[in-house]
C-alpha cells in the first residue's frame, strides 16, 4: 500500500539554520503521513460536531475537543510505532494474529465505520456546492458521487502534490480562523475563560454527553488508526533497519505527528470558540440585512458560514465557508479512500482498484443520505453528521484494543518496546473513550430514534 520510508542513518545535525533545513528536509517523509492522518480530524463531521456544541453549550465542551485530541495523539503515536517497528499495519497485524471469527468482525465493523465517515464528506460537500452555486440540497448529494474522477485526477500528480494541496488548505482555514480569533476585536474570546472551560469538565446539561460522544468520535477516528501504521511502515521483506536509525525515525514521526494533530485541534477548538460566541444564547441572529431564526432544530453546519462574516464581510463569509468545506471533505474522502483501501487489503488480501473502492463507499454513503434527506428535507444534515461521529465513536474500542494489544507485547514490538508512558497513556485513553461511549449509549440510541422518527422512519 505505502512505499517503504528511508531511514536517517546519521544523526541529527545541531540547530543551526543550515542544521534546521537539513532537519526539515529528514523529516519530510515522516510529515506527509501525519499530515493526511490529520485531515481526517478536521472534516465536515469536525466542524457539525464543534458547532453544536459551542452553539448549544457555550465553552461547556472545549475541554471534550482538547481531551479528545490529546488522546487521539497517543492512539496515532502508538499506531506509527506499529508500522515503523513491525513492519505490518494494524489490519495485517489483526489478520495474521488473530482467527477469522475475531479478525473479520473487525473488518466489518471498520468497513462501517468507514461508511459513516464517508457519509460526514457526502453531507460537507454537498453544504458547500449548495453554498456555491445554490443547488438544490438532494442534488448536490447525488453529484457528490463524482469526486471518484477528482480522486483520480489527484492520484495522477502523486501523494507529494496532494500534500501540498491539502497543507494550503488547511493552513488558509487556520488563518481565517486566527484572524478571528486574535485580531478582530468583536469575536476576540476571553483566554481565562476558555482556559477554566479546559480545565473544568462538565457534563452537567441534557444531551451533553451524547454530543460530547460524537466529538470523540470525530476527533479520534478508528481508520486512521489503520492508516497511519500503514503509511509508515516498511518492507515487510526487507532488511530491518538499525536499531539507532529506527530510534531517530520514531522521534521524528512522533514531532511530525505530535504538530500536526496540535493544529487540528486549534482548528475544532477555534469552531467550537466562533460557534459559542455567534450562535449561543441568540434567538436569532441579523447579518448583512438576512435574519435567522435559531433554536433546537437549527442545522448549524448550513449557517456555520456567519462565523467568517466578522473577517470577510457577509458578501464572501459563504464562498469562503463552501470553499472551505469543500476542501475539507474531499480531502477526507481522499484519506478515507486509503484507509478502505488499507483494510481491505490488511484484512482480506483482496485488491480493488481505488475508484471501485471509492464508488462502493460513497454509493453506500449516499443512500441514506437521499432516504433522510427525501423525508425531512434540508433541516436534517446536521442531525446525520452528528449521527455519522456517534457510529465512529462505537467503533472505536474495536480498533483501540487490537492495537493496544499489539504494541504492548514483545512479540510484535522486538528490540523496540513501546515506552511505558506512552503505553499508559494509551491505555487510558481507550478506557476514558470506552467509559465515554458507555455513558453517552442511551443518549445517542435516543438520537437515532428520534431521527427516524421524525422522518417518518420507524425502526
Amino acid at each position: 500500500m505505502s512505499q517503504p520510508l528511508t531511514l536517517p542513518q546519521r544523526p541529527l545535525l545541531a540547530f543551526s539554520p543550515t542544521g534546521i533545513v537539513e532537519l526539515l528536509r529528514r523529516c519530510r517523509p515522516f510529515a506527509g503521513p501525519a499530515l493526511l492522518v490529520s485531515v481526517g480530524y478536521m472534516d465536515p463531521g469536525n466542524w457539525a460536531t464543534d458547532l453544536q456544541a459551542g452553539a448549544l453549550y457555550h465553552y461547556d465542551l472545549l475541554w471534550v475537543v482538547v481531551l479528545a485530541s490529546a488522546m487521539a495523539m497517543v492512539l496515532q503515536l502508538l499506531a506509527a510505532r506499529l508500522g515503523m517497528v513491525s513492519g505490518r499495519d494494524l489490519a495485517q497485524a489483526c489478520r495474521e494474529h488473530y482467527p477469522a471469527w475475531c479478525a473479520v468482525p473487525l473488518w466489518l465493523l471498520c468497513e462501517i465505520a468507514i461508511g459513516a465517515c464517508d457519509l460526514a464528506e457526502v453531507l460537507g460537500s454537498a453544504v458547500a456546492i449548495n453554498l456555491l452555486f445554490g443547488t438544490p440540497l438532494m442534488m448536490a448529494v447525488l453529484m457528490t458521487a463524482g469526486d471518484v474522477f477528482l480522486l483520480l485526477l489527484l492520484q495522477r500528480h502523486g501523494m507529494r502534490a496532494i500534500e501540498a494541496v491539502v497543507l494550503v488548505l488547511v493552513a488558509t482555514i487556520a488563518g481565517a480562523f486566527f484572524m478571528e480569533l486574535f485580531v478582530l476585536p468583536a469575536t476576540r474570546p476571553d483566554l481565562l475563560e476558555l482556559g477554566r472551560a479546559v480545565v473544568h469538565p462538565t457534563l452537567s446539561s441534557a444531551g451533553m454527553a451524547s454530543i460530547a460522544v460524537a466529538i470523540i468520535g470525530a476527533t479520534v477516528m478508528p481508520h486512521n488508526l489503520y492508516l497511519h501504521s500503514a503509511l509508515v511502515s516498511g518492507d515487510p521483506q526487507a532488511a530491518a533497519p538499525r536499531p539507532a536509525a529506527l530510534k531517530r525515525a520514531l522521534r521524528m514521526s512522533t514531532w511530525a505527528t505530535v504538530v500536526s494533530l496540535s493544529l487540528a485541534c486549534l482548528v475544532n477548538a477555534a469552531i467550537l470558540v466562533l460557534a459559542a460566541q455567534v450562535f449561543h444564547g441568540q434567538q436569532q441572529i441579523s447579518i448583512g440585512g438576512q435574519h435567522y431564526v435559531l433554536g433546537d432544530q437549527t442545522d448549524w453546519i448550513q449557517l456555520a458560514y456567519l462565523t467568517f462574516t466578522p473577517v470577510v464581510g457577509s458578501a464572501l463569509a459563504s464562498a469562503l465557508f463552501a470553499i472551505a468545506l469543500l476542501a475539507s471533505g474531499q480531502s477526507s474522502t481522499l484519506t478515507g479512500t486509503l484507509a478502505g483501501q488499507v483494510v481491505m487489503e490488511g484484512f482480506t488480501r483482496w485488491h480493488l482498484d481505488p475508484w471501485k473502492r471509492r464508488m462502493l463507499t460513497r454509493a453506500l454513503a449516499i443512500a441514506p443520505a437521499v432516504v433522510i434527506i427525501g423525508l425531512r428535507g434540508d433541516s436534517s444534515v446536521n442531525d446525520l453528521l452528528i449521527l455519522s461521529q456517534v457510529v465512529l465513536a462505537l467503533q472505536l474500542p474495536f480498533a483501540m484494543f487490537p492495537l493496544l494489544h499489539f504494541v504492548s507485547t514483545r512479540r510484535h514490538m522486538g528490540a523496540l518496546p513501546t515506552p511505558r508512558l506512552l503505553l499508559a497513556l494509551g491505555w487510558l485513553s481507550a478506557a476514558a473513550i470506552t467509559a465515554f461511549d458507555l455513558v453517552g449509549l442511551p443518549g445517542s440510541v435516543a438520537d437515532v430514534l428520534r431521527i427516524l422518527t421524525r422522518s417518518g422512519v420507524h425502526p
